[in-house]
């Protein structure tokens, strides 16, 4: 799994910085204590880059959440039964028009 900033380069470094403590999970004095600043700084910076727009994107390599093995491939919806919902698929017999 990694965490991606998109929209980073439109962040100065210590703008990045900021972000990347703060979404994951610092506050601001702890930001604050980490960077050497104060936390209204980190409060400014943070505010700045999030006005500027950037989203934080988690990729995760491979299959981790088990979402997609080849036995869910088989039913239509990947639920049991079937359908989306655990639903059995209506016969073509019995298939509403």
């Amino acid at each position: 799994m990694r965490v991606e900033i998109r929209g980073a380069e439109r962040l100065s470094f210590r703008e990045r910085q900021v972000v990347a403590l703060r979404e994951s999970g610092y506050s601001n004095a702890q930001t604050a204590a980490r960077l050497g600043i104060s936390a209204g700084t980190v409060a400014t910076l943070f505010n700045r880059a999030k006005r500027k727009g950037y989203q934080v994107v988690i990729v995760l390599e491979g299959d981790p959440l088990a979402l997609f093995e080849p036995d869910a491939e088989e039913g239509a919806g990947g639920a049991p039964g079937g359908g989306p919902d655990g639903e059995q698929e209506p016969e073509e017999d019995d298939a509403e028009f």
